[in-house]
Parts: C-alpha cells; structure tokens; sequence
C-alpha cells in the first residue's frame, strides 16, 4: 500500500509529519492493504493560519482494486486528531464497501439455501 501526503502551505511538520502519517496508515489500515493500492492524504489549515474551532482539515483518497475510490475528511483542532478521526472513518467505510463485494457473491439467498 503506497501513501502518499499532500499539505498545504499553512501545515508545519515536513517528512517527519509525512513519515509519522505514513506509518500511522499502514498500521490503521493493514487489514486492507490486500484491497488498497495507494492512499492519498490530504492535511489542510481551513482558516489559513488563523485559530479557530476545528480548522484543521484531513482527507484520506483510498484507492481499492477495481472499485471508486473511497474518500473521507475529518476537521479537529488539532492535525493528530483529524487524521485519527478520517483514517477511523475511512476504516469503516472500506469495510462496508469492501463487505458489499464479500456479501454479494457470499451469502446463501433463499433460492441457493439448502433445507434441513
């Protein structure tokens, strides 16, 4: 799984912020890694250098073999708690889109099921 972290000119952190993103979604996000290709993170000041309740911004671009690419965003005070709380987010929407394919070809419907 490739990561890949975009920041805009208001977000301080460099390659240790990256690395730190990096790692943090590899760990988050093992389970998946056989259905994600790459990961596009997003971090954003949505104030441009101003305080404020919940300026700062994370999306994470999930893209999964053969299907749309999954996206979320999450706004915190903080940068940490953004990413924490879109990568928690991305994690429940990739099992519920990745739980769509396993459940379609998966279950028994009432035509395939066998009587006792």
């Amino acid at each position: 799984m490739q990561v890949q972290v975009n920041t805009d000119d208001h977000i301080q952190g460099g390659d240790s912020l990256a690395q730190w993103i990096s790692d943090e979604c590899k760990s988050r996000l093992s389970r998946f890694q056989d259905h994600v290709t790459r990961l596009e993170v997003h971090l954003s000041d949505v104030d441009a250098g101003k305080s404020g309740a919940n300026d700062k911004r994370c999306r994470i671009e999930a893209r999964v073999t053969g299907r749309q690419p999954v996206t979320v965003s999450d706004d915190s005070d903080k940068m940490a708690t953004a990413f924490i709380g879109a990568s928690d987010k991305l994690a429940r929407a990739l099992d519920t889109d990745l739980g769509r394919i396993k459940d379609r070809h998966g279950r028994d419907t009432i035509r395939t099921a066998v009587e006792e």
